[in-house]
């Protein structure tokens, strides 16, 4: 039987929190996480987006969309109580500095933390985004950042890009995250890890 082991504390940031991939497909994925006891109890989740929400605001939204796209049988209450209690909210024009100085602050409560930083925003924002983050400092050795694909729309933005984040970023602390590309082939490796008692 697969063991879930719970990840150390950490703080994981959502650029772009109130668009579609993240209530879509960002936190309807760490729900489950949270179901299956993966994550800590002292883990954050903090949304970042230009809208002027409240955090309460904020989370109403987030369990909207868990209602929308978390089957009923599914959304334990106490789980869904836990998981939307790790919410908060901070408001940001991604071209000025002044929020990347907030949202450091906030990271900083916690600075011994891994910082996720998911940047759930159009490709042509990572580049200065990247550049605001390394600014304030929120590119350190615990820092991570993950990009979500297609990077560009052809091979020179992409490599624009992709020099853009290298400015600011070590390549060890980049992760590049493509949902539906490798969608088939992780199916066919749990149906081959379950169809075979060798490998589980």
């Amino acid at each position: 039987m697969s063991k879930i082991i719970v990840v150390d504390p950490f703080d994981y940031v959502v650029v772009g929190g109130t668009g579609d991939l993240a209530k879509r497909k960002l936190f309807p994925a760490l729900f489950h996480r949270e179901s299956d006891g993966q994550l800590p109890d002292q883990a954050r989740i903090i949304g970042v987006a230009r809208t002027e929400l409240t955090d309460a605001e904020f989370v109403a939204q987030v369990e909207a969309a868990l209602q929308e796209f978390i089957p009923a049988k599914d959304r334990d209450p106490e789980t869904l109580k836990r998981f939307l209690a790790r919410f908060s909210y901070m408001p940001n024009n991604a071209f000025t500095s002044d929020g990347y100085w907030a949202l450091k602050r906030k990271l900083d409560e916690h600075p011994d933390r891994v910082r996720v930083i998911y940047l759930a925003t159009p490709p042509s924002l990572f580049g200065p985004i990247s550049a605001f983050l390394a600014e304030v400092g929120l590119n350190g050795p615990k820092d991570r950042l993950v990009l979500e694909k297609p990077l560009g729309h052809d091979l020179p933005s992409s490599q624009e890009i992709n020099a853009s984040v290298a400015d600011a970023f070590e390549e060890t602390q980049v992760y590049r995250i493509d949902h539906y590309l490798g969608k088939e082939s992780v199916q066919n490796l749990m149906a081959l890890r379950f169809g075979n008692v060798l490998f589980e």
